[in-house]
């Protein structure tokens, strides 16, 4: 069972990654750094949005608009790092 445990935490961990670089993509993008035409840079981009919006959606739905201010990647790693700290601290142990 703690493999199990390891293997999820190193998901996450992982998920921590990939939301990190969506949202530095996502910063490159809309100050027109990164060239959105080259074929390379859009699967890069569409496949970071097709990992993390379907987690982040929900969030979006809940939080209120703040204009150009998007917080929800921020919240979901709020939320990603107390499911890690849940894990390690009170089921772990408890595992056999």
């Amino acid at each position: 069972m703690r493999a199990v445990l390891d293997v999820v935490l190193l998901v996450l961990n992982l998920y921590v990654y990939v939301i990190i670089a969506s949202a530095i993509f996502s910063w490159l993008y809309a100050f027109n750094i990164i060239n959105s035409s080259n074929q390379i840079i859009s699967t890069i981009g569409q496949t970071l949005y097709n990992l993390t919006e379907p987690a982040l959606r929900p969030i979006r739905r809940v939080m209120p608009n703040l204009g150009g201010i998007d917080l929800s990647p921020i919240v979901l790693l709020l939320g990603i790092f107390f499911l890690q700290n849940v894990i390690i601290r009170y089921i772990y142990p408890n595992v056999f």
